[in-house]
């Protein structure tokens, strides 16, 4: 056995119940993105992909192993996962193309001969983001289909789940998502993705972290194999607002993968703003979650990070770099909701209760008071530090104690920061 190399940190596994660390103990906090197809583009625009992830924020990121069909991402993909041919699209039109369903025989595949180049370059990629520090988030199955994969039958579901754990289980960034939402996915049952769990839990040595994402019906997240919760909006604006309830419902980290998306698209959950995205990203992370990032700008190349990958046009992307920066911080593992009674629900401490001196973190969001005031423990300094989350700047504003009150800008997506020191 070898030491590992000094960037090793192990896979991430879940701590202290609502958060993760690395195997080593050190602390991970979830700064994702997703790219539905991207590897299923041209070999220059998935080197584009890790060029542009390389100087990002992002730590996790969401894709599919079965390519996708879906608006903004009507082209074939680069390489098929079956041995077989598509089904014969020359002649549809570009209107009723988004709708196009093939019928059964309109597809010719093998489902019992996979294709070794389209794993492959799966497998390649998963190791490049393994070098650059980012979790690959595999979705195993999605409704977004034209090719039949979504409509294959038990045996052939069962034999894929058995192909892609056995091939990709190994390497350390993997964590596995069942599908992108599963409720959509006509022809499975619940009972289908309990026996797909099944196999992975039987099959994967090494228990890479697991889950399953939604529509509209959030999945039964208390189900014992689930390690974490991957959970899509339920409404546009108010999605990070939950995620204290989440966790208390359901006793596992919750990991909102898909809250929006910063960018210009014609559908609401595409035209988001950066400074939307952003605050939903803060909103999470004080109720004790974890956030998710996309992007979906229409540009000249007609690529949308999200589906394609390429390259980022937003403005979110360097606020989460200084959202991650500040929750490298924090002492512990995480954030904990913070329980008291006469503060705002955005308000949230350490999660680490044998640390001595206190830490609170609170948020405006998109309120802009020109104050707040604490009133803490009697004989208790605290160091006072003001946040502008959009801005990205940190003012210290000295040592208090007692009751005091802190002056804002009376600007929207501010924070405070205090921590209780010794003198």
């Amino acid at each position: 056995m070898t030491p590992p190399e000094a960037e090793n940190h192990g896979p991430v596994r879940v701590a202290a119940k609502y958060h993760f660390t690395y195997e080593d103990g050190t602390p991970y906090y979830s700064i994702g993105t997703t790219c539905y197809a991207w590897t299923h583009q041209p070999l220059p625009m998935q080197e584009q992909t890790l060029e542009t992830l390389k100087a990002s924020p992002f730590n996790k990121i969401r894709f599919c192993i079965f390519p996708k069909h879906y608006d903004y991402n009507l082209y074939e993909p680069l390489t098929y996962p079956y041995e077989g041919t598509p089904c014969d699209i020359s002649e549809l039109s570009k209107d009723n193309f988004m709708e196009y369903k093939p019928d059964n025989n309109g597809n010719k595949w093998d489902f019992k001969r996979f294709n070794p180049e389209h794993f492959q370059i799966i497998e390649n990629r998963i190791k490049d983001l393994m070098k650059l520090g980012i979790e690959a988030d595999l979705i195993l199955m999605h409704p977004y289909d034209r090719w039949g994969f979504s409509e294959m039958e038990t045996e052939s579901s069962a034999l894929y789940i058995k192909y892609v754990v056995a091939r990709f289980s190994a390497y350390r960034n993997v964590w596995w998502s069942l599908a992108n939402e599963y409720d959509l996915c006509e022809k499975k049952s619940i009972k289908d993705w309990e026996d797909y769990a099944h196999i992975i839990c039987e099959k994967d040595p090494y228990h890479r972290l697991r889950s399953i994402h939604n529509c509209k019906a959030i999945y039964d997240f208390t189900r014992p194999w689930v390690t974490h919760c991957s959970i899509q909006r339920t409404e546009i604006y108010l999605s990070a607002v939950n995620t204290k309830a989440w966790r208390e419902q359901y006793g596992k980290p919750v990991v909102l993968d898909e809250v929006g998306y910063e960018g210009d698209i014609n559908y609401s959950w595409g035209n988001l703003t950066a400074e939307e995205l952003v605050r939903q990203f803060w909103t999470a992370t004080v109720r004790g979650g974890y956030c998710g990032h996309g992007e979906t700008y229409m540009n000249s190349n007609d690529k949308l990070w999200w589906s394609h990958g390429g390259v980022l046009y937003g403005e979110a992307a360097s606020r989460l770099k200084f959202l991650h920066d500040i929750l490298c911080q924090v002492p512990g593992l995480g954030l904990e909701p913070a329980d008291i009674k006469k503060w705002e629900e955005n308000s949230a401490t350490a999660a680490h209760p044998g640390f001595r001196n206190k830490y609170y973190l609170f948020y405006t969001g998109h309120t802009r008071p020109s104050f707040k005031e604490f009133e803490f423990e009697p004989g208790k300094s605290y160091k006072v530090e003001v946040i502008d989350t959009w801005n990205m700047t940190i003012e210290d504003r000295g040592v208090y104690a007692g009751k005091f009150r802190i002056f804002l800008p009376s600007r929207e997506y501010m924070a405070l920061r205090i921590q209780e020191i010794s003198v």
